[in-house]
């Protein structure tokens, strides 16, 4: 990872509010980087904070799956996603394979505020970071 990171921010509609509130405390900090979002999240922090962001489909119709694909691909270097534990989505199975694959490509996750807040309070968001990724195809022979 780079200094300049790139970070994908998803939240669900119960939490997009937690998420936009975070987003404003910690402007600063996060215009300093590239940042992505699901579509209706994206479009809301833009809106609401003026920071750019590129966005992708809403969770349900497929954003979840492309920043997942952006994760595999060395795209995004970490995850700040405040999904609802108390209710369950219909593309709950999409939501479980974005944070497998982020466990697997070994990124920050932050699924709540206190760990978002110490994510980009750390003093590694500003520098280069090397990730170690567990090659996976070695452990697991079928």
């Amino acid at each position: 990872m780079i200094k300049k990171k790139n970070i994908a921010l998803i939240a669900h509609d119960e939490r997009k509010q937690d998420l936009l509130e975070w987003v404003k405390f910690n402007r600063g900090t996060l215009s300093k980087h590239n940042l992505f979002g699901t579509g209706n999240t994206g479009s809301l922090i833009k809106k609401e904070t003026g920071l750019k962001v590129t966005t992708f489909l809403s969770g349900p119709l497929g954003g979840d799956q492309q920043i997942g694909a952006k994760i595999t691909e060395g795209e995004i270097d970490f995850l700040i996603f405040f999904w609802d534990p108390l209710e369950s989505h219909p593309h709950d199975p999409d939501v479980k394979a974005l944070l497998r694959i982020a466990v697997v490509w070994n990124i920050p996750i932050a699924c709540n505020r206190a760990t978002a807040d110490f994510l980009v309070s750390s003093p590694l968001i500003d520098e280069d970071y090397k990730r170690q990724v567990i090659d996976y195809s070695k452990r697991y022979v079928h």
